[in-house]
């Protein structure tokens, strides 16, 4: 069972992994993990690699590689526990890999693990993963306008994301952030996003470290009246964040957005009744109508004066 559920996520996702893989980005990292296996394996090259096998065969793995990889896959299956993401599983994967063959490179040659090495490096520096550009209703800040934003109405409650084009964690989040806004948003509850990375005084205002280290990124802070209600991660004494999972239910469940979103809406209500009665107001009430007076007959009035006369 333990090997199921894995398998069955993989095959419901494999479209969508697929259609990933297909991008430049995860093609070229595909090549950057599979480079000690292929280097290996491919006959003709492997004939000329040193090994340790007592059978001296240079085309198979021996037991300190062996033991590498299993190393490795334990890694990984640790570091995806935690994963919230089909994205965050495949990063997993290549940064882990990339890793391993760099030590098993250096072990097998140096002059094979500095090549590696650099091309890692260059690979990224000149690469990134492809940011999200699915559906949302997100607004995105910058250092000028979200002061303003968050304090132009004291009724609508505002969620931010404070985050860092450069964080694999921020792009990971990206789509779970963007499918709670489709589910979420309206006239008193609204998803917003600033990227510190590239305003730092923002950073430095509402205390968002950019440090790698720092495990800040992404920051979700709720805010309502203009001011800070609470934040995830959260930030202890000493300025280190406290352990977060950012998966879709913790966030519900923390920032309490089901009680959030039917507050908000009776909130656009109001609103809503407010606008008609406003723009009622604007039209002039319409006058009640005259009886027009009706013309007489010249024997009408003989009599008419007659009566007066009289």
């Amino acid at each position: 069972m333990a090997l199921l559920t894995p398998l069955l996520a993989f095959l419901y996702h494999l479209p969508q992994v697929y259609k990933w893989l297909l991008k430049p980005y995860y093609v070229a990292s595909l090549f950057m993990s599979v480079a000690f296996l292929a280097v290996r394996k491919t006959p003709g090259v492997c004939d000329h690699l040193s090994t340790q096998r007592e059978d001296g065969n240079p085309c198979d793995f021996d037991w300190r590689e062996v033991e590498i990889l299993m190393f490795l896959s334990a890694i990984v299956m640790m570091k995806n526990r935690r994963a919230i993401t089909v994205e965050q599983h495949v990063g997993n994967i290549i940064l882990f890999s990339k890793v391993a063959n760099v030590i098993l490179f250096f072990r097998l040659d140096i002059r094979m693990g500095l090549l590696y090495l650099t091309l890692c490096i260059v690979f990224l520096m000149t690469c990134k993963p492809p940011l999200y550009m699915g559906p949302e209703y997100i607004k995105y800040f910058s250092d000028k306008t979200i002061d303003d934003e968050l304090d132009r109405d004291g009724r609508v409650t505002w969620i931010v994301e404070f985050f860092a084009n450069w964080s694999p964690e921020c792009q990971s989040f990206a789509s779970v952030y963007a499918d709670l806004s489709l589910k979420y948003n309206c006239a008193g509850l609204k998803f917003g996003k600033v990227d510190i990375g590239r305003y730092g005084e923002v950073s430095k205002k509402y205390k968002v470290s950019t440090s790698p280290l720092s495990k800040q990124l992404p920051s979700l802070v709720l805010f309502q009246g203009g001011k800070e209600v609470m934040r995830r991660p959260q930030v202890d004494k000493k300025g280190r964040a406290v352990s977060w999972t950012f998966t879709e239910e913790n966030i519900i469940r923390e920032f309490n957005l089901n009680e959030l979103y039917q507050k908000s809406k009776k909130l656009s209500k109001t609103k809503g009744a407010a606008g008609d009665k406003a723009a009622l107001s604007q039209f002039p009430p319409v006058p009640e109508e005259e009886e027009p007076e009706q013309e007489l007959g010249g024997a009408e009035e003989e009599e008419l004066e007659s009566k007066k006369d009289k």
